[in-house]
């Protein structure tokens, strides 16, 4: 099962005062470049993965989604979300994305933000994710970008003399990464941007486009904060079509 931390009482506190969180869309600074990916919405069938406070199912209906389903495994996620939301057209379901069952033929557009790092069975959520779209459909989704997710603690190798030596590649190496943001133990899936692509493709999505986001001088001049982005990105926006 998903590790359910956003409904942990301090870390919901704490993500609930992040720019993101309070702002929405215009908070998020990979906004802008997932936007530019997206297809026009009118008459479409969408599902959000991961939706947590609605503010993507919101927007998609504003620009002219046929129906729009919320999927989220918190319960103060979907709670905030429904009482943001008044129109007709949203729907918000409780969902572990480890066991998601979509119907097939479904959807014209599967989106997620910043959800898939936390999946485990990240091959398995792809195949049903495929089986779900409708003929010309979309994935469209970031994450953390591994680079950003990669580091751990040292695991120094024993040498034949018995004494250390270089520490284990923390890229290279996959699986969880149990990081402290916002609460302790709170428990991330890494995987390698090859590992990620390669998924995708043996699962029958067409790669129409990856990004490592990164701010462009004009954000960076409104926020200079950002300029870390550029050392080493902190996200990876992927567009797919079936």
């Amino acid at each position: 099962m998903t590790q359910n931390i956003y409904d942990d009482p301090g870390f919901f506190e704490g993500y609930s005062r992040l720019q993101r969180s309070v702002d929405g869309l215009a908070g998020a600074a990979e906004w802008p470049a997932i936007r530019a990916l997206l297809p026009d919405l009118h008459g479409l069938d969408v599902v959000d993965l991961g939706c947590g406070f609605g503010w993507f199912c919101r927007w998609a209906a504003e620009h002219g989604a046929a129906g729009v389903l919320g999927l989220d495994v918190s319960d103060n996620m979907l709670a905030r979300a429904r009482a943001e939301t008044t129109d007709a057209c949203i729907r918000y379901d409780k969902a572990d994305l480890e066991r998601l069952q979509l119907p097939a033929g479904g959807f014209d557009l599967v989106y997620s933000s910043l959800a898939f790092h936390y999946i485990k069975d990240f091959a398995g959520l792809l195949i049903n994710i495929r089986q779900a779209l409708k003929p010309g459909g979309r994935l469209i989704f970031s994450i953390e970008h591994p680079i950003y997710m990669a580091p751990r603690q040292p695991e120094w190798l024993v040498g034949a003399d018995g004494g250390k030596v270089w520490p284990l590649n923390a890229y290279q190496i996959e699986g969880p990464r149990v990081t402290n943001w916002l609460a302790e133990g709170v428990v991330k899936q890494h995987r390698t941007m090859g590992t990620t692509l390669n998924l995708l493709i043996k699962s029958g999505f067409t790669i129409a486009h990856v990004e490592e986001w990164s701010p462009s001088d004009a954000e960076l001049a409104l926020h200079p904060e950002w300029a870390i982005e550029r050392e080493r990105p902190m996200f990876l926006l992927i567009s797919t079509r079936t």
